[in-house]
């Protein structure tokens, strides 16, 4: 099978980039498993297991398709008049009654409930099968987009504040947040690092004691779960979008309640370290996600369409959910 991957992204990603992270390691995955892969993506893109084919948001991608090509997989909006077989992953939330595309795949399945679907793919990732890291585990750690209110840092450092001599360290965010206020980012026990590559990422992940993730939105997926499951952290988060369905209790604790989170916080050690890398690594890999999406290209290929109706936007993704103090 001959398929084409879109992303208006330069990759391969230098930061964080989840979206194209992802959409990387189903390339890769793919092209191990036989099938040819083709980028269009964003100018100075390489790939060295896919070719590469350079567009800008001035050319008109239909043209840049080629021929041969059996699926297309989008991952931004689907030009009119597209006249290949194709799909497209809503990666993230969109504004209340969007109707989206027929041939939309969502990220959980609660991201497709939302939306009158029951379509969607799990992200992966290429785990590396090393061991983990036998170093004491002595901080928390945050990962996210700290400026978004409904990422809650806030509400993470405070939850992490109320243990005695507990650090946080907080990987995505900036010091200097007007936003929030300065009273949040000051504390000698919160560290800021900015937005970290993979490696910095992992160090510090992989001596964390958990991921204090109280966000307040209908979480989509949530690369950062899965991430800090596979360096042996449990996830400390609330119950809002796919936690319930990515944080079983074996790896972790749900509430809307920082008194809640912040004992919970205390028996961190708990959770096996062992037990929550293996899960991320069995339930949430890239040849797993490739093989759903497999499916639905095949589905696509045969003239199938993937939802019965056009998915709708029932909620308000900048609706900013209860967390109690």
């Amino acid at each position: 099978m001959k398929i084409l991957i879109t992303t208006t992204s330069r990759l391969p990603a230098e930061k964080y980039g989840g979206t194209e992270r992802v959409i990387w390691c189903l390339a890769k995955e793919l092209s191990e498993l036989g099938h040819q892969v083709v980028f269009l993506a964003a100018p100075d893109s390489d790939c060295s297991f896919a070719d590469v084919i350079s567009y800008t948001e001035h050319d008109d991608l239909r043209r840049l398709i080629p021929e041969d090509v059996d699926v297309v997989h989008f991952n931004s909006d689907v030009p009119d008049d597209i006249q290949f077989p194709y799909v497209v992953t809503q990666h993230g939330n969109c504004p209340k009654d969007s109707i989206l595309d027929r041939q939309t795949i969502f990220v959980s399945s609660n991201h497709a409930k939302r939306y009158g679907s029951t379509t969607y793919v799990h992200n992966g990732l290429d785990w590396k099968n090393d061991s983990l890291d036998k170093c004491k585990r002595s901080d928390f750690h945050f990962l996210g987009k700290a400026a978004w209110r409904r990422k809650n840092v806030k509400g993470a450092i405070s939850t992490t504040m109320r243990l005695d001599k507990a650090k946080l360290n907080v990987l995505g965010g900036s010091r200097l947040n007007f936003s929030m206020g300065f009273r949040f980012t000051m504390n000698p026990r919160v560290k800021f690092h900015g937005m970290v590559n993979d490696k910095y990422k992992y160090a510090v992940m992989q001596r964390s004691k958990g991921l204090v993730f109280p966000v307040r939105w209908n979480e989509p997926f949530g690369l950062a779960l899965i991430e800090s499951l596979y360096c042996g952290c449990p996830v400390f988060g609330t119950p809002y979008g796919a936690l319930p369905e990515i944080v079983p209790n074996e790896v972790g604790f749900l509430s809307n309640k920082s008194d809640e989170l912040s004992e919970a916080l205390k028996n961190a050690a708990s959770w096996s370290s062992i037990s929550c890398r293996e899960y991320a690594v069995e339930q949430f890999n890239a040849k797993k996600m490739a093989y759903e999406y497999l499916k639905y290209y095949e589905k696509a290929i045969n003239g199938s369409f993937l939802n019965e109706i056009s998915p709708k936007a029932t909620d308000d993704p900048n609706a900013i959910l209860p967390w109690f103090h």
